[in-house]
């Protein structure tokens, strides 16, 4: 198990890489500042910020690797009685300036839990990715959706709808009633079972990570060169309010980065820049904006596998 450990975090670093490298590119103007930081208790992390880009107004794009004493809040929440924890990951939320492009997060993670000697006593495998448009384009969805089914795949034709669904449910604005986005996949709790060992779930998660460019990036570059509006621009920072809402209200991720005294401010770095909460703004009957709305209301199967 350790040693699936030290390979999970090698995944995590060189997929790290990887995604600022491509990112880097398709911008063609900024480049990621990185910073490393140590967490009180143990572990620290790797962060990497581009901002004021020609194409990506943020885009944040983070390891860490934390280990230490499970704090009391989280042992209940989890109802577990572990003593101690290791957690290691990769999570990434892109803004672009264009309200044209998508916002899009993804997040690859790997916990391992320990008794009071040391020994480990549970592990498990977590992540997906999933896309927010603010102008909806159905061919966009359903590549992004068919990349990652293509990926899932192989390790059974049962993961992806499943993962789908799983997506959907999660990534919802509960007290809005609408989606945070179009979905994508959403999985958690991937332990050792009869069906599938721990090693399985890295090579089924391993493979998801790598899929996240080939669903995200065609998508940058049919849009990022397509002229906008100021009408536009304002309907997407008003959505951008519902992707805050989502993230401190109902995210997981970010109670528990900041519930094991995380680095706040790599926790907080799936804000975007500029955002906006004006009251009861209605979009117009029959308009894009509209169309984005009704479709955020019920999960759609994008590929009718």
């Amino acid at each position: 198990m350790a040693n699936l450990k030290d390979r999970f975090v090698s995944f995590i670093h060189a997929l790290q890489d990887e995604i600022c490298a491509a990112l880097e590119e398709s911008d063609g103007k900024a480049r990621f500042v990185e910073d490393h930081w140590e967490r009180p208790g143990g572990g620290g992390g790797r962060s990497r910020v581009l901002s004021n880009g020609k194409v990506f107004e943020k885009a944040g794009v983070s390891t860490s690797i934390v280990h230490g004493e499970m704090p009391e809040g989280l042992k209940k929440n989890m109802k577990t009685e572990g003593a101690q924890f290791f957690a290691c990951g990769i999570s990434l939320v892109i803004h672009p300036e264009s309200p044209l492009v998508p916002t899009t997060h993804a997040n690859f993670r790997f916990f391992e839990m320990y008794d009071d000697k040391g020994e480990a006593i549970d592990a498990w495998f977590g992540g997906g990715s999933d896309l927010t448009p603010y102008y909806l384009d159905e061919e966009d969805a359903q590549h992004f959706h068919k990349v990652q089914k293509n990926a899932a795949d192989p390790h059974g034709a049962e993961l992806y709808p499943r993962f789908k669904k799983a997506c959907d449910e999660y990534f919802r604005n509960h007290h809005r009633q609408e989606g945070r986005g179009i979905g994508g996949t959403f999985f958690d709790y991937l332990k050792a079972d009869q069906e599938r060992s721990l090693e399985d779930w890295f090579a089924f998660t391993t493979d998801v990570g790598r899929s996240f460019l080939p669903s995200y990036l065609p998508i940058v570059e049919k849009h990022k060169a397509s002229p906008w509006t100021d009408e536009q621009r304002y309907w997407q920072e008003l959505r951008r309010g519902r992707y805050v809402e989502f993230n401190l209200v109902h995210d997981r991720g970010t109670l528990f980065g900041l519930r094991t005294n995380g680095r706040t401010e790599s926790i907080l770095m799936s804000l975007p820049p500029r955002v906006r909460w004006d009251y009861n703004v209605e979009p117009q009957s029959g308009s894009p904006e509209a169309q984005l709305v009704a479709v955020l209301r019920e999960p759609i199967d994008w590929i009718k596998s």
